[in-house]
């Protein structure tokens, strides 16, 4: 695939900037990731590592659902899990196309996005407000509760996102100190 026929504004060196290259790329997220993946998600993916413009990347979806390679499970939700159509799966096996850091690239982005998430569903951690600083509730399975006091909202924010890196780690820490 030749020539550069896409915007480049927000694409990383090594990133796409051929159209069919967007497209094919898209069906080889969809086709490699195991639940398939969202519009939002997709465009997430994309962005997060500067693969290719947001605005281009769009369009290409938009250019697979409406020519039939790609099938979102309800039109209208940015959340719906999308599906490779045969003729999407075609495209998805021409992915040999794309540059091979950009191929790895963008799987492991989406495997690391789809692991958040699962994270983030299944490990609430809950950003209390009080009058003088937060309450950051970290809830492990059914296996611990945990709750810490920090002086602000911007601290309870970095508080969660730890927590919610590695939530495994933490529950094992405080299990060691407390045996």
């Amino acid at each position: 695939m030749d020539g550069y026929d896409a915007f480049s504004a927000g694409v990383e060196p090594g990133g796409l900037r051929n159209r069919n290259e967007i497209k094919v790329l898209i069906a080889f997220l969809l086709k490699n990731t195991e639940r398939g993946l969202s519009r939002r998600q997709l465009m997430e993916v994309i962005q997060r590592e500067g693969l290719a413009n947001y605005f281009e990347a769009s369009q290409a979806l938009e250019s697979l659902i409406e020519g039939g390679s790609v099938e979102p499970e309800n039109p209208d939700g940015l959340d719906e899990p999308l599906s490779l159509t045969e003729a999407g799966k075609t495209a998805a096996s021409i992915e040999d196309e794309l540059p091979r850091a950009v191929r790895e690239k963008a799987l492991a982005t989406a495997e690391e996005l789809l692991k958040q998430e699962r994270r983030m569903r299944e490990t609430p951690v809950e950003i209390i407000p009080l009058e003088n600083g937060c309450n950051v509730k970290f809830i492990f399975n059914d296996l611990m509760t945990l709750t810490l006091y920090v002086a602000d909202t911007e601290q309870a924010q970095s508080v969660k996102e730890k927590i919610l890196a590695d939530p495994e780690s933490l529950y094992s820490a405080v299990i060691e100190q407390l045996m």
